[in-house]
């Protein structure tokens, strides 16, 4: 199978985002789409326990009784679900992709992906899920647990819509992010998008030379660039340099040792990636 842009979606408020930058990235990358949509048939809340006084046959009851409530549950969800992703594809069509295709499995979001992986060119995936709270501070548990298994460039979508216009790229000169501005450059996805260069740290020749070959590589590909070495904490002068030139699309490394590409690791993400009200695609 070609490689496609697949959009993870489901009932969050972020779904349309994702919908939209989904289809953004499947006409710039002139790749196929694909929404998927995974129902999850685990029961949302632990069995009751039913020992105690109650008779055996009115033990046995309930529990049938339980298990038509998720058959019931399984078979709203799936519904749900197909409605959801004739919707994506209403809009994505709307949007101006042709043929958007559309998914519905049975499992567990990060299952699902693993074993999609080697059709992925690009996830598009939203911040949160439909379980987490909606003014929750936090990246969703799912997000987390994809980037983590994942191989695969991911877009973390946004609630909203902006067609990128200049973009930013948290550079360390290490091999994730050295590859991340060989991406930006030869990649259709940024075509005639200005791109910035970040280097957060010390004004030394090593990290101005990591700088001057990021720049050129740009360049050479076409691309209007620029850049800055800046000395502060990673994600407050990544997030001051954003606003002051006005990014609208992020790119880091998901991994690494140094304090850029550490944002991801650890039990809790960065205050940056979290309060994201732009879209991040993050590289492995």
């Amino acid at each position: 199978m070609t490689e496609q842009v697949m959009a993870a979606i489901d009932g969050s408020q972020f779904s349309e985002g994702v919908c939209d930058y989904a289809a953004w990235a499947s006409l710039a990358l002139a790749a196929p789409l694909t929404f998927l949509h995974v129902v999850d048939n685990h029961p949302q809340t632990a069995e009751p326990d039913l020992s105690g006084n109650i008779g055996l046959g009115a033990r046995e009851h309930l529990l049938e009784e339980l298990s038509h409530l998720d058959e019931q549950r399984a078979k709203v969800a799936q519904e749900q679900g197909r409605l959801m992703l004739k919707a994506a594809k209403a809009r994505a069509i709307e949007d101006g992709v042709a043929e958007p295709a559309t998914r519905q499995r049975n499992g567990t979001l990060v299952e699902t992906l693993s074993e999609l992986e080697n059709d992925i060119r690009l996830l598009v995936i939203g911040k949160r899920g439909e379980g987490a709270h909606q003014a929750s501070d936090h990246l969703g548990s799912n997000l987390e647990r994809v980037v983590r298994t994942l191989h695969r460039p991911i877009l973390m979508a946004p609630e909203t819509f902006k067609r990128p216009e200049r973009v930013m790229i948290a550079f360390d000169g290490s091999k994730t992010t050295r590859k991340g501005v060989e991406l930006l450059a030869k990649s259709p996805l940024f075509s005639g998008i200005p791109c910035h260069v970040v280097i957060v740290g010390a004004e030394t020749g090593d990290n101005r030379s990591q700088l001057d070959w990021a720049l050129s590589t740009l360049r050479e590909a076409g691309h209007e660039a620029e850049g800055a070495i800046r000395a502060g904490e990673v994600e407050e002068t990544l997030r001051s340099y954003q606003q002051e030139h006005g990014i609208d699309l992020l790119v880091m490394g998901a991994y690494g040792h140094s304090r850029v590409r550490h944002l991801l690791v650890g039990s809790t993400t960065t205050t940056m990636l979290r309060r994201a009200s732009l879209p991040v695609l993050l590289l492995r």
